[in-house]
């Protein structure tokens, strides 16, 4: 778009296959995000970038600040929720009609943030210690909000690293020989309904377990006392005597899967025989459970061992859980798989959020750029777990910004009002009043009239 304001210098423009059709460019009247509106709604029911903005200091200086702190901080989540995932973009989203409403403040009647004014909020106000940690701290606040209006019995934390390819000569950037890549290798802890409790940022030679202790430990101390029973899973990189100890504790069950020795395979070696006759052509599944303790571990622990037999394969696939569960066998490997689902939340992140794109120069800057994407990704996930219609419960986030989000709109100002003519394509009319619905229930009850 030659001018950011949408306005044309030399008229329409005329196609020749079709005379009769004509183009016509208004960007300041047309959206393509008229979806992202929705999304701010639910900001405003739960209370969202409100609490951000109490917990976010203002490093700015000078009287003369154009955009509120919370305004800068809507234009990064929620430009990033919309799959704009670079300061660069803020260029065109500043002249968006959405994104300006969604900002809110002096940019729903002017323009919202310019590229430098985002570079300078997210890689210099946001970076600063004070600020890093309460971004940190904000995703589970978010969550805090959420449970506050449909409190859970129980919580089920899942812990997994990731890998962020780099491309470039970011501070800590450094080669992983498990990925192949020079990368960052950041730490994420979900809960069951796809939460992303808390995420930390780290360098790419690190082990998957390293620095657990500053990512898990603040998320079980916000739900001491309020949760009656939380759950633990994580793969064999945290089989570690120090994680198991601090679990038990704090009374925690847990499942976690145990690298396989040879002292763990004779105690199973009855199972590990071919069976006798014809292999069917299922799968056979087979369990044990037993106490083992390893010579770092203090005491006996319970181990599970499932071992599979598939069909036109010679040897059986083996594995082993500790755990401190007592219910029986195959429902502890049963409620372990289940952390598979983990994986999938750090792949849509990836793919719908983009936050493997950490690209600035020093590390505290990337360590922003992440908790900018946690907190874009937490409101996508709230928005789909509370307030999506049947029809679209199982959407992928994907789905829900190239359908929901990505809903073109004209936008039309009238005396006293702002109408957003939207398409109906993928979300009609009746699909987004239900959402808007489902929203408004998540508001906070006003207080009853006096007698």
């Amino acid at each position: 778009m030659a001018n950011p304001v949408g306005e044309s210098e030399s008229g329409v423009l005329r196609l020749d296959f079709d005379r009769r059709l004509t183009l016509q460019f208004r960007g300041s009247a047309v959206t393509s995000d008229a979806g992202l509106l929705a999304y701010r709604e639910l900001d405003d029911a739960l209370g969202l970038t409100a609490l951000a903005g109490e917990m976010v200091a203002d490093a700015r200086t000078g009287k003369n600040g154009r955009h509120a702190l919370v305004g800068l901080l809507r234009q990064s989540v929620f430009g990033r929720l919309a799959g704009y995932e670079d300061v660069n973009d803020a260029e065109r989203l500043r002249h968006d009609p959405a994104m300006r409403w969604v900002v809110g403040g002096k940019a729903a009647q002017g323009c919202a943030a310019s590229p430098s004014q985002m570079g300078r909020f997210e890689t210099r106000w946001l970076a600063t210690e004070v600020n890093l940690s309460a971004l940190t701290d904000l995703s589970g606040h978010w969550i805090d909000l959420v449970h506050n209006r449909r409190p859970p019995r129980g919580i089920v934390l899942d812990m997994d690293s990731s890998v962020s390819p780099t491309h470039g000569e970011q501070e800590m950037s450094i080669w992983n020989g498990h990925y192949q890549s020079t990368c960052y290798h950041p730490l994420f802890v979900f809960n069951q309904f796809g939460d992303l409790e808390r995420c930390a940022l780290r360098p790419g030679n690190v082990h998957s377990a390293d620095s657990w202790e500053g990512v898990l430990k603040p998320v079980i101390l916000r739900y001491r006392g309020r949760v009656w029973r939380i759950y633990f899973r994580a793969d064999a990189a945290f089989a570690m005597p120090g994680v198991y100890e601090y679990l038990e504790a704090e009374h925690i069950k847990y499942a976690i899967r145990l690298p396989a020795n040879q002292v763990l395979q004779n105690r199973i070696a009855y199972l590990l025989k071919r069976p006798v006759g014809r292999p069917p052509n299922e799968v056979r599944r087979y369990y044990a459970s037993f106490s083992y303790q390893a010579a770092s571990w203090s005491k006996p622990r319970r181990v599970i061992a499932k071992v599979e037999w598939h069909p036109g394969e010679l040897y059986p696939r083996v594995g082993f859980i500790v755990t401190n569960m007592s219910r029986p066998a195959e429902r502890v490997v049963a409620f372990y798989n289940k952390r598979g689902t983990a994986e999938q939340w750090i792949k849509e992140g990836k793919g719908a959020i983009k936050w493997t794109r950490l690209s600035c120069r020093t590390f505290a800057a990337n360590a922003v750029r992440l908790q900018l994407h946690a907190l874009a990704y937490n409101l996508g996930n709230f928005l789909r777990t509370l307030a999506t219609p049947e029809p679209i419960k199982d959407w992928s986030l994907s789905s829900l910004k190239e359908k929901l989000i990505k809903i073109g709109a004209k936008v039309v100002s009238h005396g006293r009002s702002i109408a957003f003519q939207m398409a109906e394509v993928a979300i009609p009319r009746q699909m987004f009043q239900e959402i808007l619905r489902l929203i408004a229930e998540l508001r906070p009850k006003p207080p009853p009239a006096p007698a």
